[in-house]
């Protein structure tokens, strides 16, 4: 599969609270960082993030995910890209952008 087919195929199956922030007009912003731990239980990870200019400085810290599968194909050292948006602490649309190093 392709970039772009996955990244048609994710979209059509956004989460259904992601559509309703967008609709509800909370801004969106890319998020970056490196994973640090993975709690499949909690549905969550640690995340060193980068500075995201306008909703968070560079910071480690704990993120609610809004799709728990993706944590099967996430592992710590990865690099991942995510959707945040203002007030809401959840990442969505996590995807890894670099494997850990080997």
């Amino acid at each position: 599969m392709t970039r772009r087919t996955f990244t048609f195929a994710y979209a059509a199956f956004l989460t259904p609270v992601a559509a309703l922030l967008r609709a509800q007009g909370y801004k969106s912003f890319v998020f970056h960082g490196k994973v640090q731990n993975i709690d499949a239980g909690a549905k969550s990870m640690t995340v060193d993030g980068a500075t995201v200019p306008g909703w968070k400085d560079a910071m480690t810290m704990n993120y609610m995910v809004d799709n728990s599968d993706v944590l099967k194909t996430i592992e710590v050292g990865d690099v991942i890209e995510a959707t945040v948006y203002d007030g809401d602490m959840t990442l969505y649309e996590v995807h890894v952008i670099a494997k850990k190093n080997r």
